[in-house]
């Protein structure tokens, strides 16, 4: 079950730094799922579409878009912050993303959230989220990203 932290006002955000805030469900990564992403972003990468040829590549089958894990963000934080009195929760970009593992086609993947700082800013409350991918049953990460919001 998750844990939604939920806030009155996006100041209160201005006391969270240096806090867990939640750790989404596992979310299924399924070829379908990966397919539709390659469409969308005609990165068609055999790789990432193509089960046969896959199968004899590095990772011994198809693996997610690192983008697809990142795109995932907006999801990742709507399930674990939930902050009324919000005008408008603005996307503002990535200060740091990397790619540490694959995730494989069939696997779970989850994310944990942390918020790194918070700032009062002339345009709203900057907020910059560290959000921790991890794929069920392996060590290393798949996706570690500072993810930049502004609330107003």
């Amino acid at each position: 079950m998750i844990m939604t932290t939920h806030l009155t006002h996006p100041t209160d955000l201005l006391e969270l730094p240096g806090k867990t805030i939640g750790t989404t469900e596992w979310y299924p990564i399924t070829q379908d799922r990966v397919n539709r992403f390659a469409d969308a972003t005609d990165d068609h990468q055999w790789i990432h579409t193509d089960p046969e040829r896959a199968a004899a590549g590095p990772f011994g089958g198809t693996i997610a878009h690192g983008y697809l894990t990142l795109s995932l963000a907006p999801k990742i934080l709507a399930e674990v912050l939930e902050v009324d009195n919000v005008t408008a929760a603005l996307n503002y970009g990535l200060n740091k993303v990397r790619f540490p593992s694959p995730v494989p086609v069939g696997a779970k993947m989850r994310a944990t959230v942390t918020v790194t700082s918070a700032q009062q800013k002339p345009a709203g409350i900057e907020v910059v989220f560290g959000l921790t991918y991890e794929t069920e049953g392996t060590a290393r990460p798949a996706c570690i990203a500072d993810v930049v919001v502004l609330y107003r």
